[in-house]
């Protein structure tokens, strides 16, 4: 999976804000069939969403594109998928995961629709909204097709009602949540996302919170509105002055192994391979290098 750095969720039967979640600079978005679409608007929602899937290919949209279908456990996610996954189609979210089982249903199932709808190379996101994708989450992580999985933060979604925590800014009641699902993520050599800042008008309050998951080693976060992308994308994009950094460490390095030395001093700091390799790392991931 390429490293998002914004995943933007719309609404699927709004299909006239694809095209601003596109304009916002996100990454990737969502089509949602999920929690914002009605039971009773889910047939049409499921139409719209194919359709908006293909205007936005044949308009040459720089973004990619997933759908989040609705759980296995509603019955709904066999009509979702035969409906949704039409060629332009990058990945499904995959609600609700409990563990490795519901990866190999939704894998099978992805299997039965690319080969009826000319379709392929589909992968999953999995979010840890319930306590089950938590105790599972190295499990999940290694499972076919999953190519990114969600740490579990938001001020009012599944995960704080099934965990219990009372959510806080700072997010210290999901700190070894979330890092549980990013060493799962290291683990599998997946991309690991970073969770919700619900709080729309509060771009400050995100920027730090966005902060505090580019430090824990998350590579990207989830949206739910156009106005967060540009600071999601600023903090897990390359910084300039950073950027930089790692490149003449890596030069630097590269000239001492030419020269027959595993060790130099670059800009007052000890470096070894360890260090261009963790530099290396750093600008591959941020398209950087």
């Amino acid at each position: 999976m390429r490293p998002y750095r914004s995943v933007l969720f719309v609404p699927g039967h709004r299909p006239g804000w694809a095209e601003k979640a596109v304009a916002s600079g996100a990454d990737a978005i969502v089509l949602d069939l999920e929690d914002s679409v009605p039971d009773g608007e889910k047939p049409a929602a499921r139409a719209a969403v194919a359709a908006t899937v293909q205007r936005l290919r044949a308009a040459g949209a720089p973004s990619a594109v997933g759908v989040r279908v609705n759980p296995l456990a509603t019955g709904f996610a066999g009509a979702d998928l035969e409906r949704v996954v039409v060629p332009g189609l990058d990945f499904v979210f995959a609600p609700k995961i409990s563990g490795p089982d519901d990866v190999i249903r939704f894998d099978a199932l992805l299997d039965h629709f690319e080969r009826r709808n000319g379709v392929a190379g589909l992968e999953l996101v999995v979010p840890a909204e319930t306590v089950a994708a938590i105790q599972h989450c190295e499990a999940i992580a290694a499972g076919p097709r999953v190519a990114a999985m969600v740490g579990p933060t938001a001020e009012h979604a599944d995960i704080t009602r099934a965990v219990g925590f009372e959510w806080t800014p700072e997010g210290d009641e999901t700190l070894f949540l979330r890092s549980r699902i990013l060493l799962a993520c290291r683990g599998a050599g997946i991309h690991p996302l970073t969770g919700l800042w619900e709080r729309v008008d509060d771009l400050d309050g995100l920027r730090a919170f966005a902060t505090r998951g580019r430090r824990l080693g998350f590579r990207g976060m989830i949206a739910i509105h156009p106005s967060h992308v540009p600071v999601i994308n600023e903090v897990f994009g390359p910084d300039a002055e950073q950027a930089g950094f790692y490149r003449g460490l890596a030069e630097a390095y590269e000239r001492a192994s030419a020269e027959g030395a595993g060790a130099v001093r670059y800009r007052g700091v000890h470096i070894d391979k360890a260090h261009y390799e963790t530099a290396l790392e750093w600008l591959a991931a941020r398209g950087a290098r």
